[in-house]
């Protein structure tokens, strides 16, 4: 049953179980994915919510031969790029080779052997200088600057010889079988995982979200946390490591043309391919190269003008990029984002312990209208009133802080009354609309800090509570304690109610 009294709702508060179910609903599926399945039948249901959770079930109906041209030579194209990258990154994680190219077969994430690196070497620097970017247009002249510098790079791939080494044949064995719980082991990969598995969904649901904003959709963050665990632990049965949609591929994967993740198919099968026929022709694979590739997609992470930006925007944001750069860079990857994720933790508990208050004023010249007036300076308050706005939840760990610092204004706002000859605190009216949530510590609070207010002849008034706060508050019987005529819709009626008390003494008529 809903009671209003001038205009507020007072209704009956919700039942738990449906205030848990929107809850969750909000927390996990925020863009409502099941809200047309009301009529359809069971069958219906389960086929549309499998279509969610595994995309592929949702495109693949609707795929033809067009797109397929597309997704192949984009599953071509990154693979190319996939097998030096793969065989980089396992050299540099001090893992056999083998293991980085089996990565890409059960997920989706060019070099070749060393004759072949000196021959490209070769034609780019001899026969094709680079003008921004390769081509197979035949020059028009021959510089013989072009084939010195071909010449030398040849000559040294030829003198150093310092490869990748023999690599077998075939995919790794299954090794789920070697899955082993002991506590002389489990939290090294416990440590490893978490570290590795913040960053790979950091990583790729921000590349996911830039290339999302180039193309004009919209990602699902649950989906790309669900497509990266599936993908790790089918990984996971065949000894792979970590992985995840680097920006590099991705970028490729997208100027190559791909349409849909079908590109990614095609990119596994010639993976698999070269594991079974191809892999002994990169034993020869010189370091060098591999080494360049590594040194370029590092290189490619330096983005300056986001640095400036943020030491523009955000001074701590900026400290927190320069501790993670120079932990990892001169310490240790594990240490260096240790104490920037520490940095933003403290940082978040800090805006949580500490939330923003601010006194409001009305703006001369627009009706009922209030705003922070170390915002808007000429923001003008009422005498004997003082309007305080909350602009965050009210939990345990900052009850204590928000009741002291709204004491604090009580006591400054009485300091200036008497500056300024004016008549005292009288009344006090907290705008609640940017309190999403309270707790009972909070509650308490409320309780606490009317008390404190009565001992000092200052009513409390309460503006636009929301809806959970305002149900917590009935159930506590808060309302009952300050009375429903003290809850107002807007902050300008409670300012007229307020005067109305001021100057006759009574409660204004409902």
């Amino acid at each position: 049953m809903i009671s209003y009294y001038k205009n507020v709702n007072f209704g009956e508060p919700r039942g738990f179980v449906k205030v848990l179910k929107g809850d969750m609903k909000e927390t996990f599926f925020p863009d409502d994915p099941f809200k047309g399945f009301g009529g359809e039948p069971p069958g219906r249901r389960i086929w549309k919510g499998l279509q969610y959770f595994v995309p592929l079930f949702e495109w693949l109906t609707q795929y033809n031969f067009r797109l397929f041209r597309y997704d192949l030579l984009a599953g071509i194209t990154i693979a190319s790029l996939a097998i030096p990258q793969g065989i980089s990154y396992a050299n540099l994680a001090k893992i056999p080779p083998i293991i980085g190219l089996c990565e890409y077969i059960s997920s989706s994430s060019s070099s070749s052997s060393s004759l072949l690196s000196s021959f490209l070497l070769l034609y780019t620097f001899c026969i094709n200088p680079p003008k921004g970017q390769f081509s197979i247009i035949l020059p028009e002249s021959w510089r013989w600057e072009c084939a010195v510098a071909g010449i030398i790079f040849f000559t040294f791939l030829q003198v150093t010889r310092y490869v990748v080494g023999p690599l077998k044949k075939g995919i790794n064995p299954p090794s789920i079988r070697e899955l082993t719980f002991d506590s002389k082991y489990i939290m090294a990969p416990v440590k490893a995982g978490i570290i590795t598995g913040i960053i790979a969904l950091a990583e790729g649901i921000a590349i996911a979200r830039s290339f999302a904003i180039m193309k004009n959709e919209q990602i699902d963050g649950n989906k790309e946390m669900i497509a990266f665990g599936l993908m790790n632990i089918v990984g996971s049965f065949t000894s792979c490591y970590l992985t995840t949609g680097p920006f590099s591929k991705s970028a490729v994967n997208y100027n190559a043309g791909c349409k849909t993740q079908m590109a990614n198919v095609v990119m596994a099968i010639c993976m698999l391919l070269t594991l079974l026929f191809l892999a002994p022709l990169f034993s020869y694979t010189p370091m060098v190269a591999l080494s360049a590739i590594i040194m370029s997609a590092m290189l490619g992470l330096i983005e300056y003008e986001k640095v400036y930006r943020l030491l523009k925007v955000d001074k701590f944001d900026f400290c927190i990029c320069m501790v993670a750069f120079f932990g990892v860079a001169f310490i240790s990857m594990d240490i260096g984002l240790g104490l920037s994720i520490l940095l933003g933790i403290i940082r978040t508990l800090l805006y949580a312990a500490r939330p923003a208050t601010c006194k409001l004023g009305s703006i001369p010249g627009c009706s009922n209208l209030y705003r922070d007036i170390e915002q808007y300076p000429v923001g003008m308050g009422t005498p004997g009133i003082l309007v305080l706005q909350l602009g965050s939840p009210i939990f345990y760990t900052n009850s204590s802080y928000v009741r002291e610092r709204i004491l604090r204004w009580v006591r400054d706002e009485e300091i200036n009354s008497v500056d300024k000859q004016e008549d005292c605190v009288g009344h006090l009216i907290l705008e609640l609309g940017g309190v999403t949530a309270i707790d009972m510590t909070g509650i308490e609070a409320l309780f606490e800090l009317k008390r404190l207010l009565e001992l000092k002849g200052v009513k409390m008034s309460l503006v636009n509570p929301r809806l959970d706060v305002m149900e917590k508050l009935i159930t506590s019987e808060f309302i009952d304690a300050i009375g429903k005529e003290s809850v107002f819709l807007s902050v300008d009626d409670a300012v007229e109610a307020c005067r109305f008390r001021l100057s006759k003494g009574t409660e204004p008529p409902s």
